[in-house]
């Protein structure tokens, strides 16, 4: 089993494309912490129960306790699987305890997109509340304007998703997430695709660097 490491700014299309690769080869297995740590949560499981405290208070889960949900998927794939780790690590803190995990990092590939793609992106991103489906108004629109293809209940803009909680996310990602690039590129393990020309293209660059 082999990791590789997905790295870019929010919005940048990591899930995505992690998503439709995984889709398609049986030997990839997509691993979102996100959806690690709200599976987690909502199983019940030790590491949830512990998560859902700092989260129910406001605070941001320990980077050793997202490790550790890590660690059990970790030791859990077995054979010839390349894992795409996406959203961890998100801080060099984070990578150093992957590296002390001992968890076999192949490479990390970063999605470069520039802020003010990446902004009118997100703007323009409409979720149903009801079946959680996603769109976008311009790369992904809903046959009726404002209204789920799947279930018919109005689309909304996440607040996760609105201009100014954007900026914010991605003055975080500059701050904190960023400096992996420089971390990974030392380490001779760093791969660039170019992010802006359409999924399809980015799934194949992706895969063909990895």
């Amino acid at each position: 089993m082999n990791i590789v490491i997905l790295l870019g700014a929010p919005g940048s299309g990591k899930g995505t494309v992690a998503g439709k690769l995984a889709a398609g080869d049986k030997n990839l297995v997509h691993v979102s912490s996100g959806d690690l740590l709200r599976g987690a949560v909502a199983k019940g499981t030790p590491a949830g129960v512990e998560a859902k405290g700092f989260m129910e208070a406001g605070r941001l889960v320990p980077d050793a306790l997202i490790a550790r949900m890590i660690k059990d998927v970790v030791a859990e794939t077995t054979g010839d699987v390349t894992m795409l780790l996406d959203g961890f690590p998100r801080n060099l803190a984070q990578a150093k305890i992957l590296e002390e995990m001992g968890a076999p990092v192949k490479s990390s590939v970063v999605i470069d997109v520039p802020d003010e793609i990446i902004q009118d992106r997100i703007a323009g991103r409409r979720t149903c509340p009801q079946c959680k489906a996603g769109y976008h108004v311009k790369n992904l629109p809903p046959k009726v304007e404002g209204v789920c293809d799947r279930c018919g209940a109005a689309l909304v803009v996440r607040k996760d998703d609105n201009p100014e909680t954007v900026k914010d996310r991605l003055a975080v990602y500059h701050r904190e997430t960023e400096p992996l690039i420089a971390f990974y590129r030392e380490k001779g393990m760093l791969k660039t695709v170019d992010g802006t020309t359409g999924v399809d293209n980015v799934a194949a660059d992706f895969a063909r660097v990895m």
